[in-house]
């Protein structure tokens, strides 16, 4: 017995047909899936360009950095205390030893550079390398 149907075909072909064009447009879907997404992506491009926004990336890079200062500053600030007892200890240590022991004339304070007379440094502009 064959299994023909009304035209003549067999009906394995009438089923490989159907799943021939159901294959195809699973594919045209899957196409415009594709070019949907692209349409959809760059639209948001498009939408952080207007609001200024950033890139993950660019952000997490910027509090990278924005870190390293902190620790930079922090560390330069206990330098300076540390450096400012020291400098303490020191001129308490030369005013208790008597003014011909600090090399201080009687009656002269401590002065800072500029208010003694000497011109300030020239200022430069550091290179990228910090030299």
């Amino acid at each position: 017995m064959s299994e023909t149907g009304s035209g003549g075909r067999r009906r394995g072909s009438l089923f490989d047909d159907l799943a021939g064009v159901a294959g195809g447009a699973f594919s045209a879907l899957a196409g415009a899936r594709a070019e949907m997404e692209a349409a959809a992506r760059a639209q948001v491009d498009a939408m952080v360009q207007r609001l200024d926004l950033v890139k993950r990336e660019d952000f997490d890079a910027a509090m990278e950095l924005a870190r390293r200062a902190r620790e930079a500053q922090e560390a330069l600030e206990s330098r300076v205390v540390a450096l400012e007892a020291r400098l303490a200890t020191m001129a308490a240590s030369s005013l208790t030893a008597g003014p011909e022991a600090a090399g201080i004339a009687a009656g002269e304070a401590i002065q800072p550079p500029q208010a003694a007379g000497v011109p300030p440094t020239e200022k430069t502009e550091a290179t990228p390398d910090g030299v």
